[in-house]
C-alpha cells in the first residue's frame, strides 16, 4: 500500500518511515503540510501518518483540508507529543482515525497501522458489495445483479482499487504500483488497455449508475452518477 508520512523532524520521519516500510508498504515522506497537500493533487495514498506541529501549518489543518476539499476517506493516524485529553478529542473530531503520542514505539506503531488497515479495507478475501455490484476476490469475478462477470487478475485488482476508492481520483502511478507492483517496468499504455477492458466488461457507464473516466493530467476516477430513466418510466 501507499503510505504518506508527514513530519518536519527528520529523525521522527526516518523512524516512522522505517516502521511503515518494514510492514511491506511504500512510504512517501513529506516535511511540510503544503508539500503533502500539493502531492494529493496528483497522488493517492492508502494511509497517512500526520504530525501535529509543522513549520507551515498544524497537522489538523492538513487533516481538515483532506476531508473537506479532497473528500478522501483515507485513514489517518495523528502522531504528536500532545497527550492532553482535549487534544485527542479535537483530533478525532477533526477526522483522525487514530492517535499516537510521541515518543513513538515501533512495535505499537506497526500494530496500530495493521489494525487500522484491517478495519478500513476489510478482509481482502471477503466479498465486497457496492450497490448492484459484488466483488469476489477468491473467484476473481464481479457479480452484477446476480450475473457473474469473469475478469483477468489485473482487471479485478483494478476494479477493487476503483470500487474501494469510489469518487476519488486515482493517479496513474498509484494504480500501476498497486496492481503491477512498485518495481514493475511496464508501459503506461498497458494501464489504459486494462482500464478500457474493465470499463467495457462491467459496463461502467451512466446507464448502470457509475462512470469510469480519465481525469486529464491525473489518472482515472470511478464515480456514482444518476442513471438515465429507462424508456417507459414515469
Amino acid at each position: 500500500m501507499q503510505v504518506a508520512v508527514l513530519d518536519d523532524d527528520i529523525h521522527q520521519l526516518e523512524l516512522l518511515s522505517r516502521a511503515v516500510e518494514a510492514l511491506g508498504h511504500d512510504c512517501h515522506r513529506f516535511e511540510t503540510g503544503a508539500a503533502l497537500l500539493q502531492a494529493l493533487k496528483r497522488s493517492t495514498f492508502d494511509l497517512m501518518l500526520l504530525d501535529w506541529e509543522l513549520p507551515d501549518m498544524v497537522g489538523l489543518d492538513v487533516l481538515r483540508t483532506l476531508r473537506l476539499q479532497h473528500r478522501a476517506r483515507t485513514p489517518v493516524i495523528l502522531v504528536t507529543h500532545r497527550d492532553d485529553e482535549r487534544d485527542v478529542v479535537q483530533a478525532l473530531s477533526s477526522g483522525a482515525d487514530d492517535y499516537l503520542v510521541k515518543p513513538v514505539r515501533g512495535a505499537e506503531l506497526k500494530a496500530r497501522v495493521l489494525a487500522l488497515l484491517r478495519r478500513v479495507y476489510e478482509n481482502p478475501r471477503a466479498a465486497h458489495r457496492y450497490g448492484d455490484f459484488v466483488l469476489q476476490p477468491e473467484l476473481c469475478s464481479v457479480m452484477y445483479r446476480g450475473e457473474a462477470v469473469a475478469l483477468k487478475q489485473r482487471e479485478f485488482d483494478l476494479a477493487l482499487c476503483f470500487f474501494t476508492h469510489l469518487g476519488q481520483v486515482l493517479s496513474r502511478s498509484y494504480l500501476m504500483h498497486t496492481v503491477w507492483g512498485h518495481d514493475a517496468d511496464i508501459p503506461t499504455r498497458t494501464l489504459d488497455t486494462h482500464v478500457s477492458a474493465l470499463r467495457n466488461k462491467l459496463v461502467l457507464r451512466p446507464e448502470r449508475g457509475l462512470r469510469l473516466s480519465a481525469v486529464y493530467g491525473h489518472g482515472y476516477r470511478l464515480e456514482a452518477v444518476t442513471a438515465p430513466a429507462a424508456e417507459g418510466d414515469a
